[in-house]
């Protein structure tokens, strides 16, 4: 029977989901099946990573991030990501709120909301380390793609060194790799190597797996969201060894077949995937080791009044495709921290609440 709190999370989210409440809350999967999943839980680490090649140190170091804030001992994860004052600019990021130009600020709303990890660059990490690298999980973005060149290039370069990170007291690293891109190639061979030493010292590791090819979008459509264009993204990802992988969730599918290139089989379009985004985001977690290593979507671009039924949804899908959690990092920080606080703990009532189960 559920609770009157538990009545209270869920007439909420029933509220944000609007006429997609039932679309999204009693679907059931019938591509790839529940039972064939890691699901998260709190004996995660000890099903997936006790017999992996990681050493007790990076077991701490996980253990901490997934014990940490209020999703503590559930499996689920929810991180504040602030790196747009690289990625996009610190104009165009902390205009809405420029307190966020401060980067105790963005580890304060990490702290006040609870999250499992803040993830930022070396700078603003580094500046803040000494007094909060102790009280929330430091996760360090060791590349970026600048916007300062120009003509703009699209580009992942490292930042700092992974030891960099370690010395300030960070638990984790994470890095993008733009799979698909001219650069692909040297980006994995970086991250890589920067994975390895990574866990050589003891820290998990994080990869922003995204897409990235100019031929990806065509007038019809845009593929670097597509369930097996980023299904295979995140399948690279694992490869490399990445302890967690980030995602945009899925929009669209049908990027290998009807861009005509790469392998495809006839399972995968009609047996794997449907059209519902339950559907080709659990597509995304079976590319993850069927959720051995989990898979968190990322939050997206603020669009004001919106955002709150958006982080719902978005945390939805995720969830019941059988994912880790959310990595949202705008929603929040582009609005009064009060409201960024409300916006995040929102998302984290979708994960603690029991009601909402693997579809």
């Amino acid at each position: 029977m559920a609770t009157k709190k538990n009545y209270i999370h869920m007439k909420k989210i029933n509220e944000y989901l609007g006429d997609q409440a039932e679309y999204l809350l009693q679907h059931t999967c019938k591509t790839i099946d529940r039972t064939r999943l890691t699901l998260p839980g709190s004996d995660y680490l000890d099903n997936v990573f006790v017999n992996s090649n990681r050493n007790p140190q990076v077991l701490n170091a996980l253990s901490r991030l997934y014990n940490s804030g209020n999703l503590s001992g559930t499996g689920y994860l929810s991180i504040l990501p602030v790196d747009q004052g690289i990625e996009h600019s610190a104009g165009s990021a902390f205009g809405p709120n420029p307190d966020y130009f401060d980067p105790e600020n963005i580890v304060q709303l990490g702290l006040e909301a609870g999250c499992n990890g803040v993830a930022s660059t070396f700078g603003v990490l580094g500046l803040t380390a000494r007094k909060y690298a102790h009280k929330i999980p430091y996760i360090v973005k060791i590349n970026h793609n600048e916007l300062l060149t120009y003509p703009n290039k699209h580009d992942q370069i490292l930042f700092g060194t992974v030891k960099d990170a370690w010395n300030m007291g960070a638990c984790a690293i994470g890095a993008t790799i733009y799979f698909g891109s001219p650069e692909s190639n040297r980006q994995i061979r970086e991250i890589s190597d920067a994975f390895t030493y990574a866990h050589e010292l003891g820290m998990a590791t994080i990869l922003w797996c995204y897409t990235r090819n100019e031929s990806f979008k065509t007038k019809d459509n845009d593929y670097h969201t597509a369930a097996d264009l980023t299904g295979q993204a995140n399948h690279l990802g694992v490869t490399i060894q990445a302890d967690i992988i980030k995602q945009k969730l899925p929009d669209t599918n049908g990027g290998f077949r009807d861009l005509k290139f790469g392998k495809t089989s006839e399972e995968m379009y009609g047996n794997y995937i449907s059209d519902h985004p339950i559907d080709m985001c659990r597509y995304q977690v079976a590319n993850c080791y069927m959720g051995k290593i989990g898979l968190i979507n990322s939050g997206g671009a603020s669009s004001g009044e919106s955002d709150y039924a958006e982080a719902v949804k978005t945390a939805v899908i995720n969830k019941r495709a059988g994912g880790m959690g959310l990595i949202s990092g705008r929603k929040a920080f582009q609005r009064p921290m009060k409201e960024g606080v409300e916006l995040l703990n929102l998302i984290q009532q979708v994960y603690l609440d029991e009601e909402i189960t693997i579809a």
